[in-house]
């Protein structure tokens, strides 16, 4: 639409092409209409405006919402994983620690067969130099 009306003069004049809005000196932006005669020019610009403020609204209130929820999910997955690793973590040291008996097993037959066993029964017992 190219029509300009202007209800001060009633007028219909082209439409500034080079500026977003009319000039003041063409016609008073409250008498502006365009499109429509009952639409007012201020009105358009005002509805326009807040129609874009609540698609940005809605857009960031979406955003928001999906990196809560994705973060939500990620936080789940995390002590999922972190569950497994202290059971792998458990894992382990179970098996180190039958390791280390096996170990302590072989070292006292070792030391039994050449004698270097304590007497289990009084650790405290003296040893004799020879």
């Amino acid at each position: 639409v190219s029509c300009l009306w202007c209800n001060t003069n009633a007028t219909c004049m082209d439409y500034p092409a080079r500026s977003v809005f009319p000039s003041s000196s063409l016609c008073r932006l409250s008498d502006a209409r365009w499109g429509v005669c009952w639409m007012n020019f201020e009105a358009l610009i005002i509805t326009i405006a807040v129609i874009a403020g609540l698609i940005l609204l809605c857009v960031t209130i979406c955003c928001c919402y999906c990196c809560f929820c994705c973060k939500k999910r990620s936080s789940g997955r995390l002590t999922a994983e972190e569950e497994r690793l202290e059971r792998e973590r458990e894992e382990r040291r179970a098996q180190a620690q039958k390791r280390k008996s096996e170990r302590k097993i072989k070292t006292d037959d070792i030391r039994k067969k050449y004698g270097l066993l304590q007497d289990s029964d009084n650790p405290y017992s003296r040893f004799e130099n020879e």
